[in-house]
C-alpha cells in the first residue's frame, strides 16, 4: 500500500467527453488520477447523462485516493448549459443532454434580449433557459415536483453534501438566466416561475458542509471532509489568472477541450455579437468576461480522424502550398459558423499526418478569427488539450507575432483551478511555457485565402 501523504483536495473534473478524478496534495502536486467516459444514455426520456455510472464510478475511485492521503475537500468542477431537476430524494428528471435536440417550443419568444444577457441564441439545448422550459413543458408534473434547479457542478456538490446552492459562473455561461453586467438573475426565471427553485448564490469557493454520513462511509473519506460549491469548468482555467488587476489587464486565455473557449481580459463587452456566437461569461470574482468559442476538439477529431497520428513540420508546409484547407465548420453546436457545412478545398489529405496536419491549420485559423473578432489583446496563454499539440501554439504566435503566447504546464486548467479554489493564497504550481513563432512559408496568405473563402460565405467577421 502507497503511504499515505499530507492534506489534500479532490477535483470532480466532469467534462463533456470525459470525467475525470484528481487527487492533489496542498502544494498542487498531483497524486492520483482517474477517467472515464462521460456516456450519454437513451434509455429514458431524452438523451441524459450517465449521473449514476459517475457516481458508482466517483465512490470506488475515492475509495482507492482515501488510501494515498489525507483528503480535507472535494471540488465538482463540470461542463456548462446543464442543470439537475431535484426533490428531496434526489432527481426528478433525468439530467438532459445540452446536444439534444428540443422541438415543439416557441423559445425564441421567451428568452431575454441579447443585450441584457449577453448569452447568443444557440441550438439544441445550449442555452440552458431552452431546456428548462422545454422539459417544464413536456414533463409539467415531475418539473413542478422538484424543489430546486442545480447548476451540474452545484447537483454534485448537494449529492455530497445535501445542501443546494447556486454558483454565478455556471449560471453565466450562456443560460440566459444571468446578467453578467448586473449580477443578478435575468429577467427569464421570473417570468418562467423559477425563482423559488433556484437556490442561493455561494461563491464557487465556499464550504458548503462536510460530506454526507452515507457517503463518508462509502468512500472512505473522513466525515469532515469538505464539499465547495464548485465551478464551470472554462472558468476554473481562468482562477490562476484572476489578479488583482483581472477586470482591466489586457490578457487572453485558451480554454481548450471538447470546446476551444477565448476568455479575452481587458476587453469590452461592446463589441460583442450575438451572430458570431460571442458572449460574456462570469468568472470566479463575479466580473463579467467578453469571450468567443467554437467546438475545437470536436472539428479537430472529424478531421483528423480517430486515430490521430502527430504531423510533421513538412507535413504542414506541404498542406498550405497544396492550398488544402478546411471551411467551416465540422461540428453541429455553437461557434460562429454554426449550422453551415463544413468542406475541404484543395487536394484532400492523403493519410494520418496530413489529416492532422488539416486538422491543426485549421483550428489555428479557427482561433485567430476569433481573437480578431473579440479584439483579444495582451499575451496568449493556452490551457488544456491543446497544449499537447506541438505545432499550434507555434503557427498560432506566427500569426499573432504582437502577442507573446504560451502553453500551461497544467495540461488541464480546471484541475490547477480546482486546487486554487481550496487553497486561494497559493502559488499555483510550475509556470507557463513560452511558444516561439514558428514560420511557416505562405501560412499568411493560406489564412487570407481561408478567410476570403469565409467572406465568400457571408461569414460574420470580415477578412482582416
Amino acid at each position: 500500500m502507497q503511504a499515505r501523504t499530507g492534506d489534500a483536495l479532490i477535483v470532480l473534473d466532469i467534462g463533456k467527453t470525459n470525467v475525470k478524478l484528481a487527487l492533489v496534495d496542498a502544494a498542487g502536486r498531483p497524486i492520483a488520477e482517474a477517467r472515464r467516459p462521460n456516456a450519454i444514455l437513451n434509455d429514458g426520456p431524452y438523451p441524459h447523462h450517465d449521473v449514476e455510472g459517475i457516481w458508482q464510478w466517483m465512490l470506488a475511485t475515492c475509495r482507492g485516493f482515501a488510501k494515498q492521503a489525507q483528503v480535507s475537500a472535494i471540488v465538482p468542477v463540470t461542463h456548462g448549459a446543464t442543470a439537475a431537476l431535484v426533490d428531496d430524494a434526489g432527481l426528478v428528471l433525468p439530467v438532459l443532454d445540452y446536444e439534444t435536440a428540443l422541438p415543439g417550443l416557441d423559445y425564441a419568444s421567451l428568452r431575454p434580449a441579447y443585450a441584457e444577457t449577453y448569452s447568443p441564441l444557440l441550438p439544441a439545448g445550449l442555452n440552458l433557459g431552452r431546456q428548462l422550459a422545454w422539459l417544464q413543458q413536456r414533463h409539467p408534473e415531475q418539473f413542478a415536483r422538484s424543489r430546486h434547479i442545480l447548476m451540474y457542478p452545484q447537483y454534485w456538490a448537494w449529492r455530497l453534501c445535501g445542501v443546494a446552492a447556486g454558483e454565478a459562473t455556471s449560471l453565466g455561461c450562456h443560460t440566459d438566466l444571468w446578467d453578467p453586467v448586473r449580477q443578478v438573475y435575468s429577467s427569464l426565471p421570473a417570468r418562467m416561475g423559477w425563482l423559488d427553485k433556484l437556490p442561493p448564490i455561494a461563491a464557487p469557493s465556499a464550504s458548503l458542509g462536510t460530506l454526507l454520513p452515507e457517503v463518508a462511509q462509502a468512500t472512505g473519506l473522513a466525515p469532515e471532509c469538505e464539499v465547495l460549491c464548485g465551478i464551470h469548468d472554462s472558468n476554473a482555467s481562468l482562477v490562476r489568472y484572476l489578479g488583482i488587476d483581472a477586470a482591466t489587464a489586457p490578457r487572453t486565455v485558451l480554454s481548450t477541450g471538447t470546446w476551444v473557449i477565448a476568455a479575452a481580459f481587458g476587453t469590452s463587452l461592446d463589441g460583442l455579437r450575438e451572430d458570431a456566437d460571442m458572449l460574456a461569461n462570469t468568472n470566479a470574482l463575479g466580473q463579467p468576461v467578453a469571450c468567443m468559442r467554437f467546438m475545437g476538439g470536436r472539428e479537430f477529431g472529424a478531421l483528423a480522424g480517430d486515430q490521430p497520428a502527430t504531423c510533421s513540420y513538412l507535413q504542414l508546409e506541404q498542406m498550405v502550398a497544396r492550398g488544402s484547407m478546411a471551411i467551416p465548420c465540422f461540428a453541429e453546436s455553437g461557434g460562429p459558423f454554426a449550422g453551415r457545412a463544413g468542406r475541404i478545398e484543395g487536394l484532400a489529405p492523403r493519410d494520418a499526418g496530413e489529416r492532422f496536419a488539416l486538422a491543426t491549420l485549421y483550428c489555428v485559423l479557427m482561433t485567430d478569427y476569433c481573437l480578431d473578432a473579440l479584439g483579444a489583446r495582451g499575451p496568449i496563454t493556452v490551457e488544456g488539450s491543446f497544449t499537447a499539440n506541438p505545432w499550434f501554439g507555434p503557427l498560432l504566435a506566427g500569426l499573432r507575432p504582437q502577442q507573446a503566447l504560451s502553453y500551461s504546464d497544467d495540461a488541464s486548467g480546471t484541475t490547477c483551478g480546482g486546487w486554487l479554489l481550496r487553497y486561494r493564497d497559493a502559488t499555483p504550481p510550475g509556470l507557463s511555457v513560452p511558444k516561439p513563432p514558428r514560420a511557416l512559408a505562405g501560412l499568411e496568405a493560406y489564412r487570407a485565402k481561408w478567410r476570403s473563402a469565409l467572406q465568400q460565405a457571408e461569414a460574420p467577421l470580415a477578412a482582416g
